[in-house]
């Protein structure tokens, strides 16, 4: 065993060859399982590569001669991206460098450059405590000039001891850029005025008064929080007003928004209220919204409310930073809502879809796939036109978008063909497809089954086309995946007087009566009106884009134009999509 040992220390790091030395010399007292672990560990090629790596690593950043010129490549990359993707569709060498750039060993490579060049791979030491006299008290004074900028923190009284004390540092604003205000500090003066005995809101009103540079007096906090930004992106599924919002801390840190939006989540350190910033804002400062816990409870609050036929009277805020009414338990340990399967059919059954709570989803951007293109999903009101508008597209370039061919178990019609319109099988057939999981999507629709099979849909896309498919809105649930990565656009309904004359004009035919030919009643386009608004209310937030169906042509003029997009441009998917 020794010369083994002997053998391979002339090839290990001298270092390495170090530690094994004192390993035989401590042979007697160690655990001889443990001792050959080690020793099998410091031999191995895999270490002593990595030592060596890092060795060389540490020696080129003590070379100046050899200084990276940049330190994030990984961010130059992905706005050359950005801006190559809108010209892949004109030039055969734009699409070619695209597509280059996204390649997991260059971009590995470069994000190794990043590392290597910001120094990551250094350890990082806790900071050495410093010894204070126990009897003395450790106080920091910090000036800053008053502009129209607001401060950018927030603050609250402590509940044990009831001292004025830093709740929020908001990112980007006065406060912390300075570096010198952190959460957690006591604030002791405001401008030479003693905050003792006073309330946030009488520190607010001094600070108001005041011009020109303020002077906080403060006690440090016993640590520093982290405060770097976190590199989150969610997507926002409702409208928020913090003008509107009695709960929220500081009305003026508020960020409002509207669903659709897409966030740059920069901290979620507080339960209740968390930092953002609008993607591409150019504003340094991050505002205040409500996390996803506090506004999922929101919600459910206010339908408790709506169902007890009741309006409950809203209590008074004790303080800027009360609890909200619906605010998440600490302590509670409940999941998120369940979830169950079902079928749609005519009765239009949305439980399942209400207690569903959208409040946020995290994105991030997905980029076009070298001849794999992501489906397109159209979803509408039925008599919206969305079957017209793939029929369309499709006939528009065969070649391209192809549409699986459904199945059914309704008889056949005269006129229609078997796997032209429909492939016809028996219900038995069909029920037995389905609890194999066959089908991707599938629904009963007076009396008769109809569903789009798995391996239709895939074939398409592994064929290098455009898969083109109109299910029922329902079917979203299960469409909607990481393996499919659908687009999905919502046909919209226009207004009632633009829908009539539409289809009046154009001569439209009912979708409503199978039997007989005849234009729309007032009371079926009221009817398609409802159900477009039940969609874009329990639906729309899955949706990628909208195509308001007012005239025929130039929504498919606009549908030719997502389709180009959804092939050619990075867009905002599910962060689960994005590997």
């Amino acid at each position: 065993m020794s010369a083994t040992v002997m053998a391979s220390d002339r090839k290990c790091d001298p270092v390495i060859s170090k530690l094994i030395t004192s390993l035989k010399e401590t042979e007697s007292l160690t655990d001889e399982q443990d001792l050959g672990f080690l020793q099998n560990l410091l031999q191995s090629k895999e270490l002593n590569a990595l030592v060596n790596v890092h060795s060389k690593v540490a020696k080129i950043n003590k070379d100046d001669r050899i200084a990276p010129l940049l330190s994030a490549s990984m961010q130059v990359l992905l706005e050359i991206l950005e801006l190559l993707a809108p010209r892949c569709h004109v030039s055969p060498l734009c699409k070619e460098i695209f597509h280059l750039l996204q390649t997991p060993h260059l971009q590995s490579l470069l994000f190794a450059h990043d590392s290597i060049a910001q120094k990551d791979f250094y350890p990082h030491l806790p900071d050495i405590p410093i010894e204070v006299d126990e009897d003395e008290e450790t106080i920091k004074i910090v000036q800053l000039v008053k502009s129209n900028e607001p401060l950018g923190a927030t603050i609250k009284t402590d509940e044990d001891t009831g001292k004025i004390i830093i709740a929020r540092i908001m990112h980007g604003g006065a406060a912390d850029r300075s570096g010198l205000i952190h959460v957690g500090d006591e604030v002791i003066e405001v401008n030479s005025i003693n905050v003792e005995g006073k309330t946030p809101s009488d520190v607010l009103s001094i600070l108001q008064n005041s011009e020109g540079t303020i002077t906080f007096k403060l006690v440090p906090s016993d640590g520093k929080l982290d405060q770097r930004e976190s590199k989150v992106r969610v997507k926002a599924y409702f409208n928020y007003e913090p003008e509107n919002d009695p709960y929220i801390p500081c009305k003026e840190a508020g960020l409002g928004f509207q669903r659709g939006d897409i966030l740059h989540i920069v901290s979620q350190d507080d339960s209740y209220w968390w930092q953002a910033r609008k993607e591409g804002d150019k504003t340094t400062r991050a505002g205040l919204i409500p996390s996803r816990a506090l506004q999922e409870r929101r919600i459910l609050h206010e339908r408790s409310q709506k169902e007890s036929n009741g309006d409950a009277k809203k209590g008074s805020c004790a303080s800027i930073c009360s609890t909200p009414p619906g605010s998440p338990n600490p302590n509670n340990t409940c999941g998120g809502p369940k979830t169950k399967k079902i079928m749609y059919d005519t009765a239009e059954n949305d439980d399942f879809d209400r207690e569903m709570i959208a409040t946020y989803e995290e994105v991030a951007k997905l980029y076009p796939r070298l001849g794999i293109f992501r489906p397109i999903v159209l979803i509408g009101a039925p008599g919206v036109g969305r079957n017209e508008l793939k029929r369309r597209l499709v006939a528009r370039d065969p070649e391209k978008y192809k549409s699986p061919v459904p199945y059914t178990t309704r008889p056949m019609r005269p006129g229609e063909v078997a796997g032209r319109e429909y492939l016809f099988v028996t219900r038995a057939k069909m029920e037995s497809d389905i609890a194999a999981g066959k089908f991707i999507e599938h629904g009963e629709y007076k009396g008769h089954l109809y569903g789009t099979a798995a391996e239709s849909v895939k074939s398409i896309i592994n064929a290098g086309c455009v898969c083109v498919i109109g299910p029922h809105y329902q079917a979203l649930k299960s469409l909607r995946t990481a393996q499919l990565k659908p687009y999905i656009i919502h046909i919209r309904t226009p207004t009632f007087d633009e829908l009539k004359k539409s289809r009046t004009k154009a001569r439209a035919r009912s979708t409503f009566d199978e039997t007989n030919s005849r234009g729309f009643t007032d009371e079926e386009f009221l009817e398609m009106i409802k159900s477009d608004e039940r969609i874009n209310l329990l639906y729309g937030h899955f949706c990628d884009d909208e195509i308001v169906n007012e005239d025929l042509t130039e929504a498919f003029e606009k549908l030719v134009n997502l389709a180009n997009k959804s092939e050619s441009e990075p867009l905002w998917a599910p962060a689960s999509w994005v590997q």
